[in-house]
């Protein structure tokens, strides 16, 4: 028996550590201990998978190290009843189930931090197979049939890439990897180097030797300690083996790696700006062209493709590009990776084919709305992105289909947002990320960008005026035309979609001086209805400031002279007495 505890980033802050470090001091009898990465189910987290062998014969989640002494006990006993009330519903199983895994194959399955154990789950074969039976250009052409794309959001054919830098003249080329992953609420790329670190060099291996690169580095970004500590391990291991560094698999293909960690800017998930900060400069893009292709890291041809990009690499390389490509649309192949998050019941990573709809994703395998609100928008593609409504729910998820709603599919965010989500709010959450995340180097952008802001902060302020709404579509448009580069370019999209499909709400902030969804607080004024108090005093307990009178078993009443808004009277009342009005 193997006991196998989940140690992702979204494992450890609810308390992985802390259940090894108690199962550690019980007896185990013949039981091993191990860790894993993620394996995306991050609601249910900690868990504990035990194996009999490679076969999965008990899941167990929200462990706690309390539950180390019941999960002891059926280690050395094989008593089920034991473990009985931690094990993973059918329901909960149904979030895996429902999914079909490429990037994400071994994430939450193997020991990211042993080598052998990415080896016997058949790593490096691939890479093997491309330096002793394909020449580069066989392996782009397997790339081209499989049709897959960047994964970072653009979604540019990556084969094209590939065969660009692999004609570009020149003898010293290099390979870059795009971790920095800047999008609110996206941790794809982070879970895939925190799981299965080997599965990205192994890519980007195989990706060195098609475009003829000695050089591989990875940019990913300081906020991600765990994912970086884990893929150094992983390079000293690889190189320990020979599968890094000189002579790899005696085929006269060397390559070697390099980790740079970015400061965490927006930008530099645009390839030239991430390239300048690489070279020790302020990361602002550049002007193109000449591409990456032609002059990149140190002006030398220079690939960059992102960390999901590259794990679906080695899977390719084995099963065949087409293989990869009888999966998706017929212009979106393969499957993507999402981070879904927010109001869903089921949230973490969830791995599908293209052609799957956003009510695939959200409700079947995301288990629906949590709580009793009414999904309301989704937002997809992060501050590139923009909100499709409930009215797009059956949407196909491929990049064309996304491109028409306003939204893009981005690196894989996909914020869940139920009706009492305000919508001018969301734009204005987006709008202060991108306002604060522009480089400055155009003007577009630096002040554009600043300009709507202050419009949306006025809105959500009661400030709102007639033209407010027409004033924002005409700097969209003009920030879209303008800006250098993909930040300033998409910017607007969160405004745009919000004003596309939910312009009544921007309407009732600017003419009524309200907020719908109820989130806005200098537009919100809670008030008691009578009939419905009970005396019970827990408002005006709750209350901060005092603000609400009333005595035992009388109605109480709430002077908005001293209400600060905060609500605590509303969240505490178990009558339904305080409204929002």
């Amino acid at each position: 028996m193997r006991i196998v505890i989940g140690e992702g980033s979204c494992g450890i802050a609810a308390g992985a550590e802390k259940v090894r470090q108690e199962l550690l001091k019980h007896n185990l009898g013949t039981a091993s201990l191990d860790i894993a990465g993620c394996i995306g189910m991050c609601y249910l987290e900690p868990i504990v998978d035990i194996y009999d062998g490679d076969k999965l014969i008990n899941r167990l989640v929200k462990v706690q190290p309390s539950d180390a002494q019941a999960i002891a006990e059926y280690a050395v006993s094989g008593d089920e009843s034991k473990i009985e009330k931690l094990k993973v519903s059918a329901e909960d199983s149904e979030f895996l189930s429902k999914q079909t895994r490429i990037a994400l194959r071994r994430c939450g399955i193997i020991n990211p931090e042993e080598i052998d154990a990415f080896i016997n789950a058949d790593g490096y074969t691939a890479l093997k197979k491309c330096l002793t039976e394909l020449t580069p250009e066989q392996v782009i052409e397997i790339i081209k049939v499989s049709g897959l794309a960047g994964r970072g959001g653009a979604g540019f054919p990556t084969w094209f890439k590939w065969n660009a830098a692999r004609q570009s003249a020149g003898d010293e080329k290099y390979l870059i990897c795009n971790a920095d992953e800047g999008d609110p609420g996206a941790f794809m790329d982070r879970a895939v180097i925190e799981s299965d670190p080997h599965t990205l060099i192994e890519g980007m291996l195989i990706g060195a030797y098609a475009i003829g690169a000695k050089h591989a580095v990875v940019y990913v970004r300081a906020e991600y300690p765990l994912a970086i500590k884990r893929l150094e391990k992983a390079i000293e291991q690889a190189s320990e083996r020979g599968l890094i560094g000189d002579n790899i698999f005696d085929s006269g293909f060397s390559c070697d790696f390099t980790i740079k960690a970015g400061a965490g800017a927006f930008v530099c998930g645009e390839e030239t700006a991430l390239i300048e900060s690489l070279e020790g400069h302020r990361g602002m893009p550049r002007l193109k062209p000449p591409f990456p292709a032609a002059s990149g890291y140190w002006q030398k041809p220079s690939n960059i493709n992102n960390v999901e990009t590259f794990a679906n690499v080695s899977w390719i390389i084995n099963n065949g590009g087409e293989a990869f490509a009888a999966m998706g649309t017929e212009g979106s192949k393969g499957t993507k990776v999402f981070a879904v998050t927010g109001k869903v019941k089921r949230s973490g990573l969830v791995e599908i084919p293209m052609g799957k709809t956003l009510k695939d994703v959200i409700f079947d395998i995301g288990g629906g709305m949590k709580g009793t609100k009414a999904f309301k928008a989704v937002q997809m593609g992060g501050p590139s992105g923009g909100c499709i409504p409930v009215d797009l729910i059956d949407t196909v998820i491929d990049y064309k289909a996304l491109g028409a709603t306003g939204a893009i599919m981005g690196s894989g965010g996909m914020v869940v947002m139920d009706e009492d989500t305000c919508m001018v709010g969301m734009a204005k959450f987006f709008l202060d990320f991108t306002a604060k995340e522009s480089c400055g180097k155009c003007i577009h952008c630096r002040i554009g960008t600043k300009r709507m802001l202050e419009i949306l902060e006025r809105i959500t302020k009661g400030q709102g005026k007639n033209g407010d709404i027409e004033l924002l579509e005409e700097l969209c448009y003009s920030i879209k035309d303008g800006a250098l580069c993909g930040l300033g370019q998409t910017a607007p999209n969160p405004v745009l979609t919000t004003i596309k499909y939910f312009r009544n709400e921007y309407e009732a902030h600017i003419n009524e001086k309200k907020c719908p969804a109820g989130e806005c607080s200098d537009l919100i004024e809670y008030k008691i209805i009578e009939d419905k108090c009970k005396g019970c005093t827990l408002c005006a307990r709750n209350c901060p400031v005092n603000a609400i009178e009333g005595s035992v078993k009388v109605p109480h009443k709430i002077d908005i002279t001293k209400c600060i808004k905060c609500g605590k009277c509303y969240s505490s009342c178990k009558f339904g007495a305080i409204i929002k009005a």
